[in-house]
């Protein structure tokens, strides 16, 4: 807790302060704090929002502020709005009107509007709260895909760049540097932000990021703004801190000029949108900006029983990294409750199953359907939950997402298959049996369904919605093995028809992103797999490491489920996606050291053994991050790079991208090529020891590059060696 806590604001009035009743000694420090820098360190289920709003409340109650001086910001309206009314509760309206309590968006939205005139003159503009179109005729024209779903992953790429404050010119060099999952070729995508911003400018029309951009731009570039700006508002609070992304950061620096009343709340170990640019450095590095800031932890759980709570600290006990070591020891305030379960099944219908039943028994004894959720971590797992609770007869509602049935792809698949159905051109017998499935794969590979997992967030959940919907064909037919095409269309109609109640009451079906900021009293976190949680594009592949940050990331979404718990917690997983299926999955590497040794799940399936950690081959510490991991080194240790191998490797492969016509990236990094230049490998084994230098790169590049290290110029294509001249 930091100095100048409790007494300092309004000690000694003799007045009572209603904003400090039924505070716990930690959130009344944070209430009673001197007005500047203030950092509230909050684990779930603390009471932030009933500290900083009460923090507010004093302010104006004690004559510090005004109530209309105070900005308030937060990520959501849903935040937003219960802010607002916390406030209202406690009789915060004072003399300066309001407490204003927004989103970043909507607060640079209402300043722009009122400085626009002044800052760029008569010039109209235009809101573009959807850039689809935008996005859609930018790719159209960089040749870049244009379905929908390679649309909607291009338009979080700009939004990504845009937050980051990254321009177009800036996007392939950033996304090679931070290893970016692109939805096209960097330089593609790049293209592609440079037509959608140039669109945009032609139109005078100005999308979500740029309220941003332009506020900031009006506060930095315009001193009578900022001064009529900062003589309004004087005091502000963020709320969610570690989810700020530069491009908010910016704004809230704009904003506070040179002063410091600043309180900010946020727990770096909830970050879960770096993604989206989301950042928890400034929250890290708050103490460093502001040496006399007050800092309070608030590690108080009044949410959830302490057995959820003993699972939580666990689960972000094992975190590794600098977030890591800011991690808050939750301290369970309920009386006790029963232990998490643990559950593995052969198979996800089985899982579905038994998740059902459980949530009948529990609705059955007494507790509401609204306070039951099933998390997952995307939302094509939802289908299966869908069905077994259909079954089961309990009404439920899918949060953050469609339901499976009503997913675009699902209608435009069974689309698909009924125009198939109604063809007159198949042989007998082609759209039923064992050719049944082949027609629904064909069928359905148009609409992405491919044989391996595309790249960009919104395909890969496309291709997974469609694979899942072939299985359930293939489930079918276990069962009917004579089942047509015809047959299938009938049982899909079904069952669209049967999960499409209007549901008022219901279980909550969402991912554990969409669960961000709610709780329930009982809550089931499924398909807890490695391949899912941790997602597959955080793991490795072909002998490359695990990229490390992106999997602490799954981590803590891992705790963020598991805090969304107030008293059942169940956590499940399955071996096989299919009934009957073969039984190639694990369990989630996170849930090792967590099972106690009395749930029968510590007897099987034993997580997978987490690869041995790289050393820096200098200093001996172990290796974090994808970068250092290929180097062999920490970032800060001496680089023992041979400057000529280096020079000679990049004119090399040069010459090899012009020849085979593909970006110099595609065949190796500059990261790699300064791996090869320090390490520099005398054969295969040592080659491939380098991250990312597989079977297949060794295969082709591989005499090349050890003849370069070598001292030699490497052959010619012929096999002929080159004229050193």
């Amino acid at each position: 807790m930091g100095a100048g806590g409790a007494g300092t604001i309004g000690a000694g009035d003799g007045r009572t302060d209603a904003a400090l009743q039924g505070l716990d000694p930690e959130q009344t420090a944070a209430v009673l704090a001197p007005r500047g820098p203030v950092c509230v360190l909050a684990g779930a289920g603390t009471g932030k929002t009933r500290t900083i709003t009460r923090r507010i409340a004093h302010l104006v109650a004690h004559g510090h502020v005004a109530a209309g001086q105070v900005l308030a910001v937060t990520f959501t309206a849903r935040a937003a709005g219960e802010m607002r009314m916390r406030l209202r509760a406690l009789g915060v309206d004072g003399g300066g009107g309001a407490v204003q309590a927004r989103t970043f968006h909507a607060a640079a939205l209402r300043q722009l509007k009122y400085f626009w005139p002044r800052v760029v003159g008569e010039v109209d503009w235009q809101l573009l709260d959807r850039k689809f179109a935008a996005v859609g005729q930018a790719a159209s024209r960089a040749g870049a895909p244009t379905t929908k779903e390679s649309v909607r992953d291009l338009a979080g790429e700009i939004e990504w760049a845009k937050s980051s404050l990254i321009v177009p010119e800036q996007y392939a060099a950033a996304a090679a540097r931070l290893h970016r999952d692109t939805p096209a070729p960097p330089e593609q995508v790049a293209a592609v932000y440079a037509g959608y911003e140039e669109l945009k400018a032609s139109s005078t029309l100005l999308d979500f990021d740029d309220l941003l951009l332009h506020t900031a731009a009006a506060l930095e570039e315009n001193s009578s703004v900022a001064e009529e700006f900062r003589d309004r508002y004087r005091c502000f609070v963020v709320d969610e801190y570690q989810d700020v992304t530069p491009l908010q950061q910016r704004v809230l620096d704009a904003w506070l000029g040179p002063r410091d009343d600043l309180t900010v709340v946020g727990d770096a170990n909830q970050t879960i949108y770096s993604f989206a640019g989301a950042s928890p450095q400034h929250l890290l590095d708050f103490s460093r900006r502001f040496p006399d800031a007050t800092v309070v932890r608030l590690e108080r759980d009044y949410r959830s029983t302490p057995q959820v709570v003993d699972l939580a600290n666990k689960t972000i006990g094992a975190a590794r990294g600098r977030i890591a070591g800011t991690r808050l020891k939750l301290v369970g305030q309920r009386p006790p409750g029963p232990e998490p379960r643990f559950n593995e099944y052969d198979d996800e219908p089985a899982e579905a199953a038994a998740v059902a039943q459980r949530i009948a028994a529990l609705i059955k004894d007494g507790t509401p359907a609204s306070e039951v959720a099933v998390l997952y971590r995307i939302n094509a797992q939802s289908e299966q939950f869908e069905n077994a609770l259909t079954e089961a007869g309990i009404p439920y509602q899918v949060r953050g997402g469609e339901g499976f049935f009503q997913r675009q792809e699902i209608r435009q698949a069974a689309d698909a298959l009924r125009r198939t159905a109604a063809r007159d051109d198949l042989p007998e017998g082609a759209d039923s049996g064992e050719n049944l499935i082949a027609l629904v794969r064909a069928a359905l590979a148009p609409l992405g369904l491919t044989d391996a997992e595309p790249p960009g967030t919104q395909a890969r959940e496309r291709w997974t919605s469609l694979r899942s919907l072939v299985a359930l064909a293939e489930e079918l037919r276990v069962h009917e093995p004579d089942l047509t095409l015809d047959g299938l269309l009938r049982e899909l109609g079904r069952r669209a028809d049967s999960r499409h109640p209007p549901v008022v009451e219901g279980v909550t079906l969402a991912s554990l992103h969409a669960a961000k900021g709610l709780e329930w009293d009982a809550v089931f976190l499924a398909g807890v797999t490695d391949g899912m949680l941790p997602i597959t594009h955080a793991l490795g592949s072909g002998g490359a490491p695990d990229d490390e940050a992106a999997v602490e990331e799954e981590r803590r979404l891992l705790y963020v489920g598991v805090t969304r718990a107030r008293v059942h917690l169940s956590l499940s997983w399955a071996l096989a996606r299919n009934e009957g299926g073969r039984k190639t999955r694990r369990r989630s590497r996170f849930l090792h050291g967590l099972i106690p040794d009395s749930s029968p799940a510590s007897k099987i399936a034993p997580p997978r053994r987490e690869r041995k950690r790289a050393r820096c081959r200098i200093c001996g510490k172990a290796l974090v991050g994808a970068t250092d991991t290929k180097l062999g080194r920490c970032a800060g240790c001496p680089s023992d790079i041979d400057d000529d191998v280096f020079a000679a490797l990049k004119d090399w492969r040069r010459d090899k991208s012009r020849e085979l016509d593909v970006p110099a990236f595609v065949i190796f990094t500059d990261a790699t090529l300064t791996a090869i230049a320090e390490q520099l490998p005398t054969g295969d084994r040592a080659l491939t020891a380098i991250p990312g230098i597989g079977a297949a790169k060794l295969e082709r590049f591989g005499r090349d590059v050890l003849a370069i290290v070598a001292g030699d110029r490497p052959p010619d294509t012929d096999g002929v060696p080159l004229d050193p001249a």
